[in-house]
């Protein structure tokens, strides 16, 4: 806090990484990725010492913002974190940095050089503009979105441009029984064509959605269980394809960036946690690809020392068809089996 009405927010962060050979870890968007962030005029990020791909230390800046508030308003200025939607695992409207649907720290979101505008226009209702990114149309977002909130429904509508992509999206979220039930829906006018077909005959529009739910039972330790399926246009409909597809460089662009969180088109995942109110709750998800019969299970268990220190042990299992003669045969059959142990230390 600065003054009255006014809030800085700033955070410099150090990574030291050690891998095995072959691992293969990043490539698949299990760790933060290293390279450049979608959506910064600079990235201010830099490696300190580098062993071939074993070993690196890092640095970056990670926010750097300015919040200024006056009545119903609030502008933000800088480098902060921006993250819109309703899905847990996967995404539809977030148009910023959404998280891959193998991330395994999923606290702490990469921050965009954005001016951010929110309003509350009523008590339940309120409504935000957010430019990022460089002033080029190719790198830059500028989208708006309104929130609102009546009888235990939750919903949003966003507009917007996104690197020369068009987008109209919607989101909610509501209770059902014992359960919530959350969905998105996003659809894409693109400025060339999407090979291999795209929504209701027209090549340059693009769908991406989710539909998911989830329940707790406070019942012992505590068990939270949720579900997801998500589809994604800018996929390719044949995973034995996809090293071609996404050769193309526009296409590896939009993958790079974070608009696609899948190889595929389709893709399911559930997730169990247990022990909610334990000090290490252990967290098992299962992600599927309808597509191609692969998947990837998911177990981890994190343990919180303190709010500023955590250590989080994750073993990824794969299972699928293999790749074969230089050919990916399926999405998750091409992952290695892997495990990471990673310690977060916050001041």
């Amino acid at each position: 806090m600065v003054g009255a009405g006014l809030h800085l927010e700033a955070a410099y962060e150090q990574q030291a990484r050690q891998r095995s050979t072959g691992a293969g870890a990043a490539a698949y968007g299990i760790l933060a990725d290293e390279g450049r962030a979608p959506y910064r005029w600079r990235q201010l990020a830099a490696s300190l010492v580098r062993v071939d791909q074993s070993l690196s230390y890092r640095h970056e800046l990670d926010r750097a913002a300015l919040t200024l508030g006056a009545g119903r308003s609030q502008v933000t200025v800088g480098r902060q974190v921006v993250g819109w939607g309703r899905g847990v695992l996967f995404s539809a409207v977030d148009l910023f940095a959404p998280f891959g649907p193998t991330a395994a720290d999923r606290e702490w979101r990469r921050g965009i050089d954005a001016v951010r505008l929110r309003m509350r226009v009523r008590e339940l209702l309120s409504a935000e503009a957010v430019v990022a990114g460089r002033t080029s149309r190719d790198e830059a977002v500028v989208a708006a979105r309104v929130q609102g909130r009546r009888a235990g429904l939750d919903g949003e509508l966003v507009l917007g441009r996104r690197c020369g992509d068009w987008v109209l999206g919607a989101a909610g979220a509501a209770p059902w029984r014992a359960a919530e039930v959350h969905g998105e829906l996003a659809v894409f006018d693109l400025p060339e064509p999407l090979p291999q077909g795209g929504l209701l005959d027209h090549d340059e529009w693009v769908a991406k959605a989710l539909v998911g739910a989830s329940r707790s039972c406070e019942a012992g330790p505590g068990v939270l269980v949720r579900a997801e399926y998500h589809y994604s246009g800018f996929g390719t409909p044949k995973t034995s394809e996809a090293v071609a597809y996404w050769w193309v460089p526009a296409r590896r662009e939009r993958l790079v960036r974070g608009d696609v969180q899948i190889v595929g088109r389709h893709a399911a995942a559930v997730q169990t946690t247990v022990g909610l109110d334990w000090e290490a709750p252990v967290t098992v998800t299962w992600l599927a690809s309808p597509q191609d019969g692969s998947g990837l299970l998911i177990a981890s268990v994190a343990w919180r020392f303190s709010d500023t220190a955590t250590v989080e042990a994750v073993a990824y299992v794969p299972h699928g068809a293999r790749p074969a003669a230089g050919s990916v045969r399926s999405e998750y059959g091409a992952m290695p089996t892997t495990g990471l142990l990673q310690a977060s230390l916050y001041y």
